[in-house]
């Protein structure tokens, strides 16, 4: 009989429980063990949920209260010495490792957080040393919460990440030369006696995550699964069933891997991502193997389309009979937002087009029993059929007007009028800068008085014009603390925005918007992506009434802040009826007229942020990676190209790891880039000199997600490595990210070093102005 499984399920509750725990913890209003008794009642409510829904399968050690890789350090007692070193309590050192720590005589930054493959989700990268060592936790984590399940009277499959995907993932620390890889031998241990404590447990079956076979491996990681599942397998029954799951991508190019799974239960593979690995996946499977097919989408919000799914899974069925076929989510459902049930203002017709992590648990129930027994969920098929005939159809989802525009865009709209270095000798003098000038990324706290004055402007309690002389007040302080500071190129820090995708959705047609449909992005911070239905455009300015305020009042130049079109893609959900680069380029066009509309407004540095880019590339080289990167900076380069040679065009992204793909980013042409990068080795930026990056460029200097306020000597510290590798006119000074989760104190603090840092060395240079 065809079974039913869930690869994990969202950790933060119904309303946000666990950032709401996660936060009055670390402010000190709840104790620890009020935060340890709601991560144990989220879980079994998570639990019952799957259960509710007639899910066979349901995972364990898929919760976590900061990041499951995180989790993965501590169980495997590789948290980095100068943790450890500090004697914090485990929840402490855990919290440290992610966020930093700066309390009690303690000072410690947090890991680096890298995006989880192409999502939107940050992962803490592991930090391993030359001289690394692994050992099981005393009480670990996977087997104290599938006990916790079991007296619950859920019967759990645990997931643990695989020991080739957790080195592959880790990075050697500074000072350290050691190949992660390389480590495989001392941690099979680990694992093995961890499985086998889990069978003492009774733990009948566990799912062992090894994303990285979407990859291309270097050889010497594709080696690493022999040895790590031979090892595994030879446990035999002292260990419970394993199933490797893979998600994210296909595995076809890594088959000479899966003889190394041969001693084991089966296989997962994705097949929202990619459908047309199954044949080739069939055929792979030993004599008795299961294959677990993720059919529901793990990733987006759309209502699965049954009779598509129900031809994958008879596909399977045909090649290996009913008892070796799992209906599965293609991954965890930690990227989607809790339940559908939530969402009291969505239209009615959209609202039946989408379905949830709760409504996804029981389209994989539905559909083990729609090719097993499909009369006893006849009425959901056929509701199923019509909701998917009603969205094709529906007048919401294409606009003539819009697509019109695109048929007529031309090459030249994506070139600017001039070569960067006469532009920028027209910005240097139009702009006023001085060598390393200083900057924010864009946002400022925002701070709870700004919440509640939105809150009550959206709901009717103020009126428009007393919310624009909030926002107004809230422009002069962020103006008049950057004087302070004495900043060189100015922000009006965005009081009026509550996220940088959203605020942009809610002024295009073609986008819906949820109440609670929160999704983790790292820790604490949740996001709550717009959707995508329809076709879009911009039907009137949209950020260029405060921009416009604060350049009147401000003596320094002021930057305008937009978000680009890739990130406005990729940080919403899309659609799954209409290729992504059709949506990115309608997205481009509506900002083309907002970056116009600045710059006839007084506004001559325009930031278009794209932190989105890299997550969106194609997990491997070759064709599609080309067409992606192609589309990509074309959408950045239509938006971005219409102004003058004397307005600067910034862009920011996440992450410095931008050595496969790095002459995209020459490609964008931006005048100035930002980059996060505090937590990277400054070598990182050797790429610049290696390809002769001709234009300006500010590595972030310190870490915004940490409330940690690094000392003037540490900025000048990161400098003095960034100047190893980029030329002194070249060289913009900037925090990693936008801060607006940060407090004005810590802002204040870390800025006010951070200028310092900056004027110490356009001392040092001056001769180079």
């Amino acid at each position: 009989m065809v079974q039913s499984s869930v690869l994990g399920f969202p950790r933060i509750g119904v309303l946000r429980d666990l950032k709401k725990a996660n936060e009055a913890y670390w402010a000190g209003k709840i104790s620890q063990s009020d935060l340890l008794a709601e991560g144990k009642r989220l879980r079994i409510a998570h639990w019952k949920i799957q259960k509710d829904a007639g899910v066979d399968i349901i995972p364990s050690n898929d919760f976590a209260y900061y990041d499951h890789i995180l989790d993965h350090i501590q169980l495997f007692n590789a948290a980095p010495e100068r943790y450890t070193s500090q004697k914090l309590d485990p929840i402490d050192e855990y919290f440290a490792m992610g966020r930093g720590h700066q309390k009690g005589g303690v000072d410690v930054p947090a890991l680096e957080m890298v995006k989880w493959f192409d999502s939107n989700y940050h992962y803490v990268k592991p930090t391993l040393q030359d001289n690394q060592t692994f050992s099981l936790a005393k009480d670990p984590k996977p087997v104290r919460e599938f006990l916790e399940a079991k007296e619950a009277g859920f019967l759990t499959r645990p997931v643990l990440v695989g020991p080739v995907s957790f080195l592959a993932l880790a990075k050697a620390g500074r000072g350290s030369s050691v190949d992660p890889i390389t480590l495989l031998e001392k941690l099979i241990p680990v694992y093995v006696e961890l499985l086998k404590a889990l069978k003492a447990a009774g733990a009948e079956s566990v799912q062992i995550d090894e994303p990285v076979l979407v990859f291309d491996l270097k050889p010497e990681v594709k080696a690493a699964f022999k040895p790590a599942y031979e090892a595994i397998a030879a446990l035999g029954n002292a260990a419970p069933e394993v199933v490797v799951a893979t998600y994210f991508g296909d595995i076809v190019h890594n088959f000479d891997v899966v003889p190394a799974f041969a001693g084991l239960k089966g296989l997962h593979v994705d097949l929202v991502r990619n459908p047309e690995q199954l044949e080739p996946v069939l055929k792979q499977l030993g004599p008795t193997q299961i294959l677990s097919a993720g059919v529901v989408d793990g990733r987006n919000i759309w209502k699965n389309d049954f009779k598509k799914s129900i031809d994958f899974i008879q596909t399977a069925i045909a090649a290996l009979g009913a008892d070796r076929v799992i209906v599965a989510t293609s991954s965890s459902l930690l990227h989607t937002p809790h339940t559908l049930a939530s969402e009291k203002k969505l239209p009615a017709e959209v609202y039946e087009w989408f379905s949830f992590a709760s409504e996804k648990v029981k389209e994989v129930a539905i559909l083990a029993k729609a090719v097993t027994d499909p009369e006893s969920v006849k009425a959901e098929l056929e509701a199923n059929a019509t909701t998917v005939k009603a969205r094709a159809e529906s007048a919401r989802t294409n606009d003539p007007k819009v697509k019109e525009r695109q048929a007529q865009v031309t090459p030249e709209q994506h070139i600017r009028k001039s070569a960067f270095d006469s532009r920028y000798a027209q910005q240097k003098t139009h702009l006023k800068l001085p060598l390393f000038p200083t900057t924010t990324i864009g946002s400022f706290p925002q701070t709870q008085e700004i919440r509640i004055q939105r809150n009550k402007f959206t709901k009717g309690e103020i009126t428009e014009e007393q919310y624009d002389d909030f926002i107004k007040k809230e422009i002069d302080l962020a103006i008049q603390i950057q004087d302070e500071l004495d900043l060189d190129v100015y922000v009006h820090g965005e009081p009026e925005r509550n996220d940088m995708v959203q605020y942009f959705g809610e002024r295009l047609t073609g986008y819906v918007f949820t109440t609670h449909a929160w999704v983790q992005s790292y820790g604490s911070r949740c996001v709550r992506p717009p959707i995508i239905v329809g076709d879009i455009s911009r039907p009137a300015p949209m950020t260029v009434k405060e921009s416009k305020y604060a350049a009147s009042v401000s003596k320094k130049p002021m930057k305008g802040m937009l978000t680009g079109p890739v990130t406005c893609l990729r940080w919403s959900f899309p659609r799954n009826d209409v290729h992504q680069s059709v949506q990115c380029q309608q997205l481009a066009l509506a900002l083309r007229d907002e970056v116009i509309d600045l710059e006839k407004n007084g506004i001559f540095v325009i930031q278009v942020d794209e932190p989105a880019l890299r997550e969106g590339l194609p997990l491997r080289k070759g064709a599609e990676r080309d067409a992606y990167l192609e589309w990509a900076v074309n959408s950045f380069k239509l938006a971005t190209a219409g102004v003058e040679d004397s307005t600067q065009i910034h862009s920011h992204f996440c992450y410095s790891e931008f050595q496969d793909f790095f002459h995209a980013i020459a490609a964008l042409d931006a005048d100035v880039l930002s980059i996060e990068n505090s937590k990277s080795d400054a070598k990182l930026l050797k790429v610049f000199i290696d390809e002769s990056y001709p234009r300006h460029i500010g590595p972030g200097v310190y870490d915004i997600h940490s409330p940690r306020v690094p000392a003037e000597a540490e900025f000048k510290q990161r400098i003095s490595e960034m100047l190893e590798f980029l030329r002194p006119d070249q060289l913009w000074i900037n925090p990693d990210c936008g801060l607006k989760t940060r407090k004005w104190d810590e802002v204040k603090g870390a800025l006010t070093h951070m200028v310092n840092a900056a004027k110490f060395f356009r001392e040092q240079y001056k001769d180079q102005a």
